[in-house]
């Protein structure tokens, strides 16, 4: 069985960063696709960025490209939302999803992926 943990998510000012951290178990980190998704009130959830094993390849939501950063670190069976210059349109549930399967990250990121793991969420509040 999988489990997806997500950490780190608070309260910070705008202008502040905080790290999210996905610590996946059930699976090795071989082939996978793993991604950040948010959900703030009122909206629909949306792909910020995902990861896959494939290269290392990433995709970015044009609203975080140059201030969030994903990576990976496969002996921790982690993945981690680098989040910089933070906005209050940042704010947002942050759901990290896991698949162990080698898929672009663009698709896995998109309305159209498949995900087939999701953690409980972390909430990420970004004041102005």
């Amino acid at each position: 069985e999988v489990h997806v943990v997500e950490s780190g998510g608070g309260l910070v000012q705008a202008g502040g960063s905080l790290r999210l951290s996905c610590t996946v178990s059930g699976f090795s980190f071989g082939d996978y696709a793993i991604g950040w998704f948010r959900q703030a009130p009122g909206k629909e959830r949306e792909g910020v960025s995902c990861i896959s094993s494939d290269d290392g390849s990433t995709y970015y939501a044009d609203s975080v490209k140059g201030r969030f950063t994903i990576s990976s670190d496969n002996a921790k069976n982690t993945v981690y939302l680098q989040m910089n210059s933070l906005k209050p349109e940042d704010t947002a549930v942050y759901y990290c999803a896991a698949d162990d399967v080698s898929l672009h990250p663009d698709h896995y990121c998109s309305p159209y992926g498949r995900r087939g793991n999701w953690g409980q969420g972390t909430e990420v509040t970004v004041s102005s």
